[in-house]
């Protein structure tokens, strides 16, 4: 498979998958199918329409395969009509993101390779493909965004995978496998914050002196 196809197939990956977040945001927000449809559009494309438009890439990815709009249309509809059959539609959103996070981080570091910028910006695109659309759907979805999650790894792992995948690509990885890795360290760090409770310290405030 080239890079080229790669990066594709990542990018329709996250598309799908985080569209089915952005439905499933909406069923917990009991929006009709119209709003279903927007949520997960929203949520699929955000991050991929914010990096292309920061890199000058024309067209934005989904403008040269629209098809990739009535995939999203198409999770909103099925989830619109599935939705009542989770047990825990939360917890469905929190593992569905996690892996939409682990193909659109990587997906993010190619685009940005293939464009030839340099490696800080390469690892903020990563960033950005994997963390805008689901804080788009966030907000918009009246949730609290999990980017901001205090006792989770989220922007965190996003930032080690692209980290990870630089590395992989300096110390001698074919780009292919350095973007599967890429990945693969996003999966484990979000992952292991759910499960296991991997945590950054966060900054607590101390009583003033007197």
């Amino acid at each position: 498979m080239s890079i080229g196809a790669l990066i594709a197939l990542l990018d329709n990956a996250s598309v799908l998958v985080f569209a089915l977040t952005g439905a499933l945001v909406a069923s917990r927000a009991q929006l009709d199918l119209v709003g279903f449809v927007f949520l997960a559009t929203l949520t699929g494309i955000g991050g991929g329409t914010l990096r292309d438009l920061v890199l000058g890439r024309a067209p934005v990815f989904w403008v040269e395969r629209p098809e990739l709009l009535l995939l999203t249309a198409g999770a909103a509809a099925t989830v619109f009509l599935t939705a009542h059959l989770l047990e825990s539609r939360y917890r469905a959103i929190l593992w569905l993101d996690t892996f939409a996070l682990a193909v659109a981080v990587p997906a993010g570091v190619g685009v940005a390779l293939e464009a030839g910028v340099g490696p800080v910006v390469t690892v903020l695109m990563g960033v950005m493909t994997g963390t805008f659309g689901g804080l788009m759907r966030d907000v918009v979805g009246n949730e609290v965004p999990l980017v901001l999650k205090q006792r989770e790894l989220y922007v965190t792992a996003a930032f080690g995978g692209a980290v990870a995948a630089l590395l992989l690509l300096t110390l001698g990885s074919p780009r292919g496998w350095a973007l599967i890795g890429g990945g693969a360290v996003v999966l484990l760090l979000r992952a292991g914050s759910m499960v296991f409770g991997w945590r950054l310290p966060v900054y607590k405030a101390r009583p003033p002196r007197r």
